[in-house]
């Protein structure tokens, strides 16, 4: 009865009691690699990203809700300036970033067992707020993502990743497959699901996850995957009214080029131009309709009442923008279209059509970008060029290959 009464209570029960039995991501004792990789360049790509209109800071109050076993101590290694809070509901995942947080000495990280929804108990606010993979596990994600507005100090960024529906049906078709069969998380279950797995059609929808998702290389993430008690998804119209909702406005996209019409292939096919007449929001949702196989949406979010407005090509500012190389770009220079010098990739996007060609003299202006001068000095005495410039530093912004420290004077 009283399972019926408070079915709420019921599924935060059950989500707590599957990650003690299986803490996800699967611990790692290593993270020496990872602090190596996070220098200076890529610490101020990632600030200006989420705060591209204030000047570079590595010592902002970071909490990580819904930590898992390594997320939090992974964030106080790659900001050991900033002051680092982890929650999880997880007994077992609070132990092991306990145990991560000894080895490497980590004085700026905090870690509590407490749930997303009450984080407004730790009586304190955050410049950073990050939640990825947590909310869609909750039995109230209206009332987790509340909680975390209600932490996000007024000029503060959330990071956020949910689930996406369209390129996580095979994942879907599997759960209920498993629900049908009583299949449970136990090793020996897990083992025969693996093994069933094998027998899987290879046009399956949940094939190319098979192939590629790391969520399907061991036990924990398989059973993250396919039986966990709690899971939903959202579209982009969802994600955004979810946003909406829950008193916050969409920043951005993390990685946004899989998301524009302006980028890959959409940007020279015959539906471009009405594509490039509906509001951001519709595109973005036509865009996730025609890619079919987004598995998951990550993004940065702000409260309403501190909105911020991206980067202005229309007047002026854009001259006054610092452009700052996105740590995962590389410039390929073999094998290139006729007329290039160069294409631009960048390796974070799961998307082959997302290549920039680039020419002559936008190779040029983009080796001349150090993080330090604006555009309008890296064209200084090619002004015949504004235009050009223009339409090319949007293109690098559009397709993650820059982000702008608009802050300078």
């Amino acid at each position: 009865m009283a399972d019926d009464l408070h079915p709420a209570a019921t599924v935060a029960s059950q989500v707590s009691a599957f990650y003690e039995a299986h803490p996800y991501p699967p611990p790692v004792d290593d993270l020496a690699g990872y602090r190596e990789r996070w220098n200076e360049r890529r610490r101020r790509a990632d600030s200006h990203l989420f705060w591209p209109g204030e000047p570079y800071r590595d010592d902002r109050s970071i909490l990580v809700a819904g930590c898992g076993t390594t997320q939090a101590a992974r964030y106080a290694l790659r900001w050991p300036r900033a002051k680092v809070i982890g929650i999880d509901v997880s007994a077992s995942s609070i132990a092991f970033t306990q145990k991560l947080k000894r080895r490497y000495g980590l004085e700026n990280l905090q870690v509590r067992q407490l749930a997303v929804e009450r984080a407004a108990e730790l009586g304190e606010g955050f410049d950073h707020v990050v939640c990825t993979g947590v909310l869609h596990h909750l039995a109230d994600p209206d009332a987790g993502l509340r909680g975390l507005r209600e932490v996000l100090a007024p000029t503060g960024a959330l990071h956020l990743m949910v689930y996406a529906p369209y390129g996580r049906a095979g994942v879907y078709l599997l759960q209920d497959y498993c629900r049908r069969l009583g299949i449970r998380p136990t090793a020996a279950e897990i083992a025969d699901l693996v093994a069933s797995l094998a027998s899987l059609p290879p046009d399956h929808p949940l094939a190319p996850l098979l192939r590629s998702s790391p969520d399907f290389r061991d036990p924990a993430g398989l059973a993250d995957a396919l039986l966990h008690p709690q899971d939903r998804a959202y579209s982009v119209p969802q994600l955004l009214q979810f946003l909406d909702d829950g008193g916050l406005s969409f920043g951005r996209w993390l990685r946004q080029a899989q998301y524009l019409p302006q980028c890959g292939a959409l940007a020279v096919s015959p539906h471009h131009r009405l594509l490039d007449q509906r509001p951001p929001a519709e595109q973005y949702a036509a865009v996730e309709l025609f890619r079919g196989t987004m598995a998951r949406h990550s993004l940065v979010a702000r409260r309403s009442d501190h909105a911020a407005s991206g980067p202005d090509f229309e007047g002026d500012a854009w001259l006054g923008y610092v452009p700052v190389r996105m740590p995962d770009t590389i410039s390929v220079r073999d094998r290139l279209p006729p007329g290039a010098a160069a294409v631009l990739i960048n390796r974070a996007h799961t998307y082959t059509d997302l290549y920039l060609p680039i020419d002559a003299e936008q190779d040029a202006w983009l080796a001349a970008v150090d993080g330090k001068r604006t555009i309008g000095g890296l064209i200084s005495g090619q002004m015949g060029s504004r235009f050009a410039a223009r339409d090319f530093f949007q293109q690098l912004w559009r397709y993650d290959q820059v982000v702008f420290d608009q802050a300078r004077p």
